[in-house]
């Protein structure tokens, strides 16, 4: 048989012809199976970066679209490896806008929002990231919470597998993963337990993508000394070897010098990026709602919202006592009234009782805390709709668990809501609420807390009248129990002092003295619930009491909710039963007795001694009277030059004790910042900053921390130079807190230049604080002579 030159015979020409075709499918495989797990590796990685995330998260969703975006990511790009580089690029994105759009529809019907898909991605973008910094842990997977993780997802995908696979830089290609898994951990923060397992799960995915495209038999083709000379051949392998040993060296080295370190973060507490996003705020209408009251009060038909129930509300246990009279508002299930709370009022300087609220985005769930372990609980469902009320604090029964049809921000410590972007006439929500009943039967033998986590609801500002001290302690030491004390500030207010509608608003220490003290013919002793309120705010914590002020509306059930339903009451924390409302107002059919039986705002000086005075004789001739001609010539100077040598003379006088004055404080400002050593220097600069906050209207209380003071201190120059924006500014306040807390606490440690700059932000910090004062208050800043004689 003849065959063609070149051509296999017969059976050896099949034979070996099946033999290349199955070796050369079975390389195809091997190189399929070892092109594999890059890609998983790279899923795998971001996947883990949204479980680390969604931690923080309430329920799955947001690590399963961050695992959906990963998987479409790097699959896209596996797709389009035989496409130009320039191509996939606008394909991936193009998935990404698909990906991305199908997860907030998703989100926001698991949210309940309103509105379009266009105008929910619009906000989303525009609010993402404050929105996701500033939100309340655990956080809803919203829109505007779950698109920058998606987004970031997705490019990390795509970066991480264009580098891997088409450009065969594996380790580098891991680098956007690395980024994103270490991006999660950072925004995680404090909020959630270590992520110990997930990452050791990180690193041994990313240790396993790149071994096994490495693993498998070393052919000829894969070995680079293949084909050379034995000579040349040992050496190359030599020096391969060396470069394996000095890079397993590097990473030895590395380990031993970094594992160390980071062992030892394991159990420190992360930063939380939170503290340097500004959460919501209120408006400065919302910041004292309190002085809203007598407005209302003055237009009591004004229609503030409408109100109603959304189903029945679950009945509380039998035998539930009745709470407190007039403390509450509109009917429930078992027709006690249950108010609508708009705000809760826990700071007060002296001035004004303030929100002092720090509110977190939040989603339609609220976090749900503990009741008091002596206290009922019902759940209450209303629907409110908006009509003439604004600002930005949302009405609601306290204590709300879900919101539905408006964005919220919560703060969980009052169980307050604000809407951030404000209220309009007609928006409309439905709030479902546990209000708790206290047991008070309990009440005759319930104890206050005390302590600090109590501390800023009994912290009394300086500058209490001496009446309200007096007050106070005469009804703390008639009655020993807490509850007795508080009882007894009720009842005084309630008896003694009449509801109108026509007081003036207002309720800093002058006020309330007026209002408990003042004449009745002149308008004291008479006032709305704000000075009733703050009035049993103030005396409770002159007694021992935390206590705060509540603003809300009452409500009849169904139907508006006008302004003369707005009413402020006190409540008091008692220990077991949490905050029980108190109702100071006076009944309608009772007229109030005279303060004066009870107490004398002034006290009784005790008679004088009728001692006779003795009779002085005359020792000189009387003067002889002047003629009737006419006044005698004196023979002195004229009455106009003594009143003209008088005034000069006063005037001479004056300007002399001003510039003693000067110089006797410029002295004492040089012997503060540039005598002594350097701790008694920082403790100079220290008491430069407090003197400057006093003259300026701002003084501090004694019971402050330094850095309480320091907070206090940079509130005060925000006010003062919002009028006066050239004034400038100083942020180190802070620095000399933390100077002035190593004195107290490490004496000795401080140096010379920790002294320069504590007495370089004091004298920044003073000039700044002066300049933004009128101008007839800077002449007289210089030469009061008050931080001469103020007592250190």
């Amino acid at each position: 048989m003849v065959t063609a030159p070149g051509a296999p015979a017969g059976p050896e020409a099949g034979v070996g012809g099946g033999t290349g075709s199955r070796g050369g499918a079975g390389q195809a495989l091997g190189r399929a199976l070892r092109a594999v797990p890059v890609p998983l590796a790279l899923i795998a990685m971001i996947g883990l970066a949204g479980a680390v995330l969604g931690r923080v998260y309430a329920g799955p969703l947001l690590t399963r679209l961050v695992l959906g975006a990963a998987v479409g990511s790097v699959l896209v790009s596996v797709a389009s490896r035989r496409l130009p580089s320039w191509l996939v690029a606008p394909i991936s994105v193009t998935a990404m806008a698909g990906w991305t759009a199908l997860s907030l529809r998703l989100a926001a019907t698991r949210a309940e929002l309103p509105g379009g898909l266009a105008d929910i991605t619009a906000d989303a973008a525009a609010n993402g990231i404050p929105r996701l910094l500033t939100a309340m842990i655990p956080v809803e997977p919203t829109p505007d919470t779950v698109l920058v993780p998606l987004v970031a997802a997705w490019l990390a995908g795509l970066a991480g597998a264009e580098v891997a696979l088409r450009a065969g830089r594996v380790l580098l290609g891991y680098l956007p993963a690395a980024l994103l898994y270490a991006a999660a951990l950072y925004v995680v923060g404090p909020n959630a337990d270590p992520a110990i397992g997930t990452t050791l799960a990180f690193v041994a995915v990313a240790a396993v993508g790149l071994a096994v495209p490495a693993a498998g038999p070393v052919t000829a083709a894969g070995d680079p000394s293949a084909g050379l000379a034995p000579a040349v051949r040992a050496a190359v392998r030599a020096r391969l070897a060396a470069a394996s040993a000095a890079g397993l060296a590097v990473v030895v080295a590395l380990a031993a010098l970094l594992g160390p370190a980071l062992a030892g973060r394991v159990d420190g507490r992360p930063v939380d990026p939170r503290r340097y996003v500004e959460p919501p705020q209120v408006e400065a209408l919302d910041e004292s709602p309190l002085i809203r009251i007598s407005g209302w009060a003055l237009n009591p038909g004004q229609k503030l919202l409408d109100v109603r129930a959304d189903g029945p509300a679950e009945p509380a246990p039998t035998g539930t006592p009745e709470p407190a009279p007039d403390a509450d508002a509109g009917p429930d299930a078992d027709g006690r009234p249950t108010p609508i709370r708009l705000a809760v009022l826990s700071d007060y300087d002296g001035v004004t009782w303030r929100v002092g609220a720090t509110y977190r985005n939040a989603g339609r769930i609220l976090p749900a805390t503990a009741p008091a372990p002596d206290s009922s609980v019902r759940t209450v469902r209303q629907e409110i709709t908006i009509a003439d009320l604004t600002g930005r604090l949302l009405p609601a029964v306290a204590t709300p668990r879900e919101v539905t049809g408006a964005r919220v921000a919560y703060d969980p410590t009052t169980g307050t809501l604000i809407r951030p972007e404000g209220l309009t006439p007609g928006l409309r929500y439905t709030v479902t609420s546990a209000a708790e009943t206290p047991d008070t039967t309990l009440l005759s033998t319930a104890d206050v807390p005390a302590g600090d986590e109590v501390a800023r609801v009994l912290r009394v500002a300086d500058g209490v009248p001496d009446p309200l001290r007096r007050l106070a302690t005469q009804l703390a030491e008639s009655n020993g129990a807490s509850y007795a004390r508080a009882a007894a500030v009720e009842q005084f207010l309630a008896e003694h002092y009449r509801l109108v509608a026509d007081a003036p608003s207002g309720h800093a220490y002058p006020n309330l003295n007026f209002f408990l003290f003042g004449p009745r013919n002149a308008g004291g002793q008479r006032g709305t619930s704000e000075q009733f309120a703050a009035a049993f705010a103030v005396l409770g914590r002159l007694a021992g009491l935390p206590t705060r002020v509540v603003v809300g509306f009452r409500s009849t059930g169904d139907g508006p909710v006008r302004a003369g339903d707005a009413y402020a009451w006190p409540e008091v924390l008692f220990d077991g039963l949490g905050w029980v409302p108190f109702d100071p107002l006076p009944r309608p059919d009772e007229e109030p007795r005279p303060v004066e039986e009870d107490f004398r705002p002034t006290p009784e000086e005790p008679p004088p001694s009728e001692v006779p005075q003795p009779t002085v004789e005359p020792t000189q001739p009387p003067e002889p009277e002047a003629a009737p001609g006419g006044p005698a010539d004196p023979g002195g100077p004229s009455t106009a030059l003594l009143v003209g040598g008088g005034t000069g003379g006063t005037l001479l006088l004056v300007v002399a004790a001003l510039l003693v004055l000067l110089l006797m404080r410029r002295s004492q400002t040089r012997a503060r910042l540039e005598r002594g050593d350097p701790g008694q220097r920082i403790a100079g600069a220290w008491r430069e900053v407090t003197d400057a906050l006093r003259l300026a209207g701002r003084p501090v209380g004694g019971d402050l921390a330094a850095t309480e003071i320091a907070a206090q201190a940079h509130r005060a120059l925000a006010d003062a130079t919002a009028a006066h924006p050239s004034a400038g500014r100083d942020a180190r306040i802070d620095e000399l807190a933390g100077l002035i807390n190593q004195v107290a606490f490490a004496p000795g440690t401080a140096t010379e230049e920790q002294a320069d700059r504590a007495a370089a932000t004091a004298t920044a910090y003073v000039t700044g604080l002066r300049a933004a004062r009128p101008r007839w208050r800077r002449l007289l800043w210089s030469v009061r002579p008050g931080p001469l004689r103020w007592h250190r």
